[in-house]
Parts: C-alpha cells; sequence; structure tokens
C-alpha cells in the first residue's frame, strides 16, 4: 500500500478561513484523506466542513496541538462533536483515550515530547519509540509522529527506527515540502502523511494552484 496523503486546510498550525471554499474546489481530486485543525473557524463552520467531506466519501481528520489534559480532553469531545473520523494529535491521556473507545472515532496520539507552536518534537530516539511501544500497547488506533520537526537529532533516523519497530498506522506529520522528502517518504512509506502549509506556499509547483499542487503530488507517490 501506498502512503495515504492527508491534505490539510491548515497554514502555520491553524485552519485557514476560506477551508470550506478550498475543498469545493477540490473535492473531486483522487484524495481520501483531509483535515485540518481545532483553531481558526467556528465550531458551527467546523462541522459544516466536516459534513461537507463525509458527503463527498471522504475521511475526515482533527489534528490538534495541544498539551494539557483538560485541552486534549475538550478537543476529543469536539471532534466527537464534529463527527470527524480521525483524532490526530493530543498528548496522549488516559482520560481522552476512554472517552473515544465507544466511539468510531480514531485516536491518533502524539508520542515524544511535544513544544510550541508550531510544535517541535524532542526526546531521544529511544525515548520516543518506547513511550509509542507503551501506547501501541494501550490500544491507541494509530500514532502521530513529527518526524520532520525532530529537533535533537536526525529526523530519518528517527522515522525509519520508529516505523521498524512500531506496527500500528503512523502519520507522519509536518515540514513535508520538497520532491527530495516525498522521495524519503515513498522510501519509508508510513501508513499516511500530511501536507498543509507546503500546498499554499506552493513548494511543489511555483505560481501554481492549490489544485496544481495536490496533483503533482499525487502523481509523484504514485
Amino acid at each position: 500500500m501506498k502512503p495515504k496523503l492527508i491534505t490539510m486546510l491548515t497554514y502555520k498550525d491553524q485552519t485557514v478561513s476560506n477551508a470550506l471554499e478550498i475543498f469545493d474546489q477540490n473535492k473531486e481530486l483522487p484524495v481520501e484523506c483531509w483535515g485540518f485543525k481545532n483553531i481558526g473557524l467556528p465550531v458551527e463552520e467546523m462541522k459544516e466542513l466536516v459534513s461537507a467531506m463525509k458527503k463527498a466519501y471522504k475521511s475526515t481528520f482533527l489534528e490538534v496541538v495541544t498539551y494539557t489534559e483538560d485541552s486534549c480532553l475538550a478537543a476529543a469531545k469536539l471532534a466527537l462533536e464534529c463527527q470527524f473520523d480521525y483524532l490526530m494529535g493530543t498528548v496522549y491521556f488516559e482520560s481522552v483515550h476512554h472517552l473515544l473507545k465507544n466511539h468510531p472515532l480514531k485516536y491518533f496520539p502524539f508520542c515524544g515530547k511535544i513544544n510550541g507552536h508550531p510544535s517541535i518534537l524532542e526526546g531521544s530516539i529511544k525515548e520516543i519509540i518506547e513511550e509509542a511501544q507503551k501506547l501501541e500497547k494501550k490500544g491507541v488506533d494509530g500514532l502521530d509522529l513529527l518526524g520532520y520537526r525532530y529537533k535533537p537529532g536526525d529526523p530519518e533516523e528517527l522515522i525509519i527506527e520508529f516505523l521498524r519497530k512500531i506496527k500500528i498506522p503512523t502519520v507522519l506529520a509536518g515540514s513535508i515540502h520538497s520532491f527530495e522528502r516525498l522521495d524519503k517518504v515513498k522510501k519509508f512509506n508510513p501508513w499516511g502523511f500530511t501536507i498543509g502549509g507546503a500546498f499554499f506556499d506552493k513548494k511543489f509547483v511555483k505560481g501554481g494552484s492549490f489544485k496544481d499542487q495536490i496533483i503533482s503530488v499525487l502523481s509523484y507517490i504514485n
């Protein structure tokens, strides 16, 4: 299986104000997975956007960059209220996992030490993988790995070792903004990977539209 492109309607870790318009302009493209952040749109507009995605037979992803238990619980409740298919991000808390266990929403928390906005990943490779293995045993559906936001060491060393040892689905999120990194994504072959800001910055087709960026990445991956 080729890695799934998760198109994120986000820029600098928040949802763009015209996300629904952009989705409507691109919903016919063969991209199954679409997502956005919990910051940037009022809740009612988030619900409208999720509904539009589902009507177009897309899988929906909410990615949340928040670190306290209260804020992570609030994000999980928001994901349920908006009827997302996947919740990515949040620091793992038993309370969040317990809340989601009786719902079809799939939970892909972060692992490792996450800090800042835009977020960065810290900790040793050994520590990150050990935490991921603990979460795997706890029964999470998958993991959100900020591989290219890993600061203390070599991101690619982390990604390779992580994907070798972790058996549940992993989304490689953040800073995939060049064809060189797409080559690595193809080589690493995670379950999925996100691109958001790089589409808005037109990193793949200089001067091209949002649609041109997506088509270019899809063609390259496939």
